[in-house]
């Protein structure tokens, strides 16, 4: 008998240089961390890399020179499923995503959003950062488990 890993990943974006204890404290069972850009702050990613491993993509806000390693999209496989990371989903008619993508995460817009399009999962996480007009403060999660994939979105109580 075989058993499948479920893997968890924790899914924040826009933090413009505020990592919130409360998205902190959502992402803290996470196997890997993905931050969709507009990070802020490099400490940001240090601090989540102590939760789990980080991809991290560049948003239209990160440039400083701490930024610069970082790319505008990233590519993942976890588990089978394909994950294609890009800031603004907007962009994807100039940087497509791979054939066989099962998963697109973005940001930029602050909107937490999770639906699905010709069998392909579009989650936005929002943003864990300063608010934005009266939009959520939220992070995100993905379950991988056996070829399947879910995601949850994360409104976090902010006092």
């Amino acid at each position: 008998m075989t058993s499948s890993r479920i893997t968890r990943i924790g899914l924040i974006s826009d933090t413009h240089g505020l990592l919130r204890p409360e998205a902190r404290a959502a992402l803290e069972d996470s196997d890997r961390i993905i931050h969709a850009g507009d990070i802020g702050d490099a400490t940001i990613l240090s601090d989540l890399a102590r939760i789990a491993p980080v991809t991290a993509i560049r948003g239209n806000n990160d440039m400083a020179p701490w930024a610069s390693s970082l790319h505008d999209t990233e590519t993942l496989t976890i588990g089978g499923i394909t994950i294609f990371v890009i800031h603004n989903v907007a962009d994807l008619k100039q940087m497509p995503p791979p054939a066989g993508c099962r998963v697109i995460i973005s940001g930029h817009s602050h909107k937490p959003l999770c639906r699905e399009e010709n069998g392909v999962l579009f989650i936005n996480p929002g943003s864990a950062g300063p608010r934005r007009f009266k939009l959520p403060i939220a992070v995100g999660k993905l379950r991988i488990d056996g070829g399947q994939v879910a995601a949850e979105l994360i409104e976090l109580s902010i006092a």
